[in-house]
C-alpha cells in the first residue's frame, strides 16, 4: 500500500477519477495551486494528498464559485492556519508538561485554544 504522499497516480487516472480534463490538472499546477511529482521522464503523478487538495479546489470554484486567485488565497490560509495549530498544539503540550504540579494554570481546549492564568488570591 502507497502512502497518502507518494505519487502514484498518472494525470489521466487523477483526470477520470475526478471527471475533470487533464488541462485543468495542468491549469492549477501553472497556477501554482497544486505540485504534483515527475517520473525521471517527466510524467505528472499525483499522490492522494493531491487528489484531495484538488477536490477541495474544485469545491470552492464549482460549489461556491470562488475563482482561481481567490482559491489560491484560500489555501495559503488554510496552510498557516494548519501550521499554526501544529505550533499551538506544540506549545500546548509542553505547557501541560510544565504545569503538572502547579494549579495556577489552567489550560482551556476548544476550537480557539486559549490559556488562561488564575491568580491566587
Amino acid at each position: 500500500m502507497y502512502s497518502y504522499d507518494e505519487p502514484v497516480y498518472l494525470i489521466s487516472v487523477v483526470a477520470k477519477i475526478l471527471e475533470i480534463h487533464p488541462q485543468t490538472l495542468r491549469q492549477y499546477e501553472k497556477e501554482g495551486l497544486i505540485e504534483p511529482g515527475r517520473t525521471d521522464g517527466k510524467m505528472r503523478l499525483y499522490s492522494q494528498r493531491d487528489i484531495d487538495k484538488i477536490k477541495t479546489i474544485l469545491r470552492l470554484t464549482r460549489d461556491m464559485g470562488v475563482n482561481l486567485a481567490g482559491v489560491d488565497i484560500i489555501l495559503r490560509l488554510k496552510e498557516k492556519l494548519d501550521e499554526l495549530d501544529s505550533i499551538n498544539e506544540e506549545l500546548r503540550n509542553n505547557l501541560q508538561k510544565k504545569s503538572q504540579g502547579n494549579q495556577n494554570i489552567k489550560i482551556k481546549q476548544n476550537s480557539y485554544e486559549v490559556i488562561l492564568f488564575h491568580k491566587k488570591q
